[in-house]
């Protein structure tokens, strides 16, 4: 039996974090001290591949990099992180980089970034053999084309699709239906469906969906629905210190979970386990729990 050389291949957003530690919320003309800061590396999908390189599944990252020193140490982090990067391009302009402020008293964040264009990855730049070779395509809604294009590259070969969507557009339904598993931001459903409540939207949704419809909601834990079955399980409980990557690697662990076979339920609460760890600890990639952190929580919990 042929070996898929890579268990998922990603296509989206990676990013250089400024990250700045403050004792509350910024108000309007305030002037705050930072009780801390650092620079880290991050962007929803590349934190994803790395969360799944601690997992133990073999992960390539397909995206674009500036050529500064931003650039250099986001792919320098990917490598650390085992994450494949040898299809991704490198543009001479300065990386996608972003300003994260925390709120130290429970670990919110505002997060404000910036992209130059040309860093945009196009549908021609998609490496398709690296696709339809994997076990399965993660892709976020960055360079949506582009992303909507691998999605029907993956199908066709009878690859599973999972998603990040994190904003709508007009395009947003198409790559819904491409999508395997759409895990959606907590915002995503009820702005799609206009129906506030988080299940309703979901099942609104699963009129044009036969697949797995997920949605995370922070402290409120995440929902899935299978079919007419909604499953829900709450928010592991921690002491958050930077809630930063922590969808992210939600959907690492989904992932991982999702190729293990495990039930839905059981995918739904391995992928909790996982964003409640990576809360406790700072940073995008750097917070990323290995297999058996996740493993030692979900003992810890029965």
């Amino acid at each position: 039996m042929t070996v898929a050389p890579f268990d998922v291949v990603g296509i989206g957003e990676n990013s250089v974090d400024l990250v700045y530690r403050l004792p509350g919320t910024v108000a309007p003309n305030a002037k705050l001290a930072a009780s801390a800061h650092r620079v880290s590396c991050g962007g929803q999908v590349a934190t994803t591949l790395a969360a799944c390189g601690a997992l133990g599944l073999r992960a390539a990252y397909v995206g674009t990099f500036g050529s500064d020193d931003n650039g250099d140490r986001v792919r320098e982090a990917l490598a650390a992180a085992q994450v494949d990067t040898s299809h991704c391009l490198v543009h001479d302009v300065p990386n996608r980089h972003a300003v994260i402020v925390v709120d130290e008293r429970n670990g919110d964040r505002t997060v404000v970034w910036h992209r130059h264009p040309q860093l945009a990855l196009k549908v021609e730049d998609i490496p398709s053999s690296l696709i339809s070779g994997a076990r399965l395509l993660h892709v976020d809604d960055l360079d949506e084309e582009t992303s909507i294009a691998a999605a029907r590259i993956a199908l066709g070969a009878g690859i599973p699709v999972t998603s990040d969507i994190d904003r709508v557009t007009d395009r947003t339904l198409e790559l819904v239906a491409l999508t395997n598993a759409p895990i959606f931001s907590s915002h995503v459903p009820s702005t799609l469906t206009g129906v506030a409540d988080p299940e309703g939207a979901l099942r609104k949704l699963r009129t044009g969906h036969a697949g797995w419809l997920c949605v995370t909601l922070g402290t409120d834990g995440a929902m899935l629905l299978e079919g007419n079955r909604l499953h829900h399980v709450p928010a592991f409980a921690v002491d958050a210190v930077d809630t930063t990557g922590a969808g992210d690697v939600f959907r690492a662990a989904f992932i991982y979970a999702l190729l293990q076979s495990h039930r839905p339920v059981d995918v739904l609460r391995f992928a909790a386990a996982a964003a409640a760890l990576s809360c406790t600890r700072e940073g995008a990639m750097t917070s990323v729990p290995t297999l058996s952190d996740v493993q030692r929580l979900l003992r810890a919990e029965v």
